[in-house]
């Protein structure tokens, strides 16, 4: 889905929300994301990351405030910092910049829904907001990777 956001009559960026469901239960899949190191598993894009400055004592899990730079095609690496983590409610943001330019990325986990049928033990959503030139050609990738994260592997 595209919901392409307007200020003063010309378009300023765009939002892409993709969903994702899987074989995986929902705790499982949390936990591959609350974890740094399992990051380039299940993300193609992802090549490693790396923390600059962590908001807990353990500087390889998401907290709110963890400053790092992830490795993106195995060359770039592009700051980020986790702008706000529940692990409850298996939730998390964060911003991503290149230059000029940033992403601001929503990430869930859930639960499956009883009419996701039989197989589907998890649920999984991306909210990307930013520029258009960065956003658009980054969603393949995404969905490629939200599917891989709930795969039972």
């Amino acid at each position: 889905m595209f919901v392409v956001q307007r200020r003063r009559g010309y378009v300023t960026g765009v939002q892409t929300t993709l969903r994702a469901t899987g074989p995986l239960p929902a705790d499982q899949a949390w936990e591959r994301y609350a974890d740094l190191d399992r990051w380039s598993h299940w993300a193609p894009q992802i090549s490693g990351v790396s923390v600059t400055d962590s908001a807990g004592p353990d500087t390889r899990r998401l907290g709110t405030g963890l400053r790092g730079s992830v490795r993106a095609a195995g060359v770039v690496g592009l700051p980020f910092e986790v702008t706000a983590v529940d692990e409850t409610a298996r939730t998390w943001s964060w911003r991503v910049s290149a230059g000029p330019v940033t992403l601001h990325l929503d990430h869930r986990v859930e639960e499956a829904r009883a009419d996701d049928g039989p197989r589907v033990r998890s649920r999984t959503w991306l909210r990307t907001t930013g520029p258009a030139v960065v956003v658009l050609p980054y969603a393949p990738l995404a969905f490629i990777a939200l599917h891989s994260l709930l795969l039972d592997r």
